[in-house]
């Protein structure tokens, strides 16, 4: 069975946009630590699940990147979740019928690990179909002060810290698995 993995940024206080949310985001520069975690997360994938948005705003900056991370991401299928998107490029589907189910038989159909980037209401009923086998939060250090919470109107839910990845520039990745 595929492994699930969650990708998201967010802010010291939770925070997945705001008013000047990326420009506080952005501001903090990728160094060697961060493109290093990334490649780590990206070695075992054998797809990006995404949602329309993410796919989109993906779809119109990677493919013209070259090298490295740009390499694996642009080689890799993505399966990506809408009910509006009719047609793909850049070696997509869009995943048939209801999403989450069509992501519980994407994680049964193989091996290997599916990283999802981007957050939302896709994520959050991922998260509670218990779906989700890892939630990596790249932190930033900064403090939005308004914008949406990464997982506003999910229950309880545990989880288990497996691992902390020091990004350097007072950012850090915590790696997260669902208490089962």
């Amino acid at each position: 069975m595929r492994k699930l993995i969650e990708y998201d940024h967010l802010s010291l206080d939770g925070r997945i946009s705001g008013d000047g949310f990326w420009a506080a985001q952005m501001a903090i520069p990728t160094n060697d630590e961060h493109l290093e975690y990334q490649r780590r997360l990206l070695a075992p994938a054998v797809g990006l699940v995404l949602g329309r948005l993410t796919y989109e705003g993906f779809a119109a900056t990677w493919p013209s990147m070259t090298g490295g991370i740009a390499d694996t991401i642009n080689s890799l299928p993505k399966h990506v979740a809408s009910t509006t998107l009719t047609e793909t490029t850049w070696h997509a589907e869009v995943l048939a019928g209801d999403a989450v189910d069509a992501v519980a038989r994407l994680k049964e159909s193989g091996d290997g690990t599916l990283v999802k980037y981007g957050n939302g209401p896709f994520s959050r009923a991922l998260v509670e179909a218990g779906l989700l086998d890892e939630l990596h939060l790249s932190v930033s250090p900064f403090v939005a002060g308004s914008g949406e919470s990464l997982l506003a109107g999910i229950g309880t839910t545990a989880l288990d810290l497996t691992g902390v990845t020091d990004l350097g520039n007072g950012a850090v990745v915590l790696a997260y698995a669902p208490r089962r």
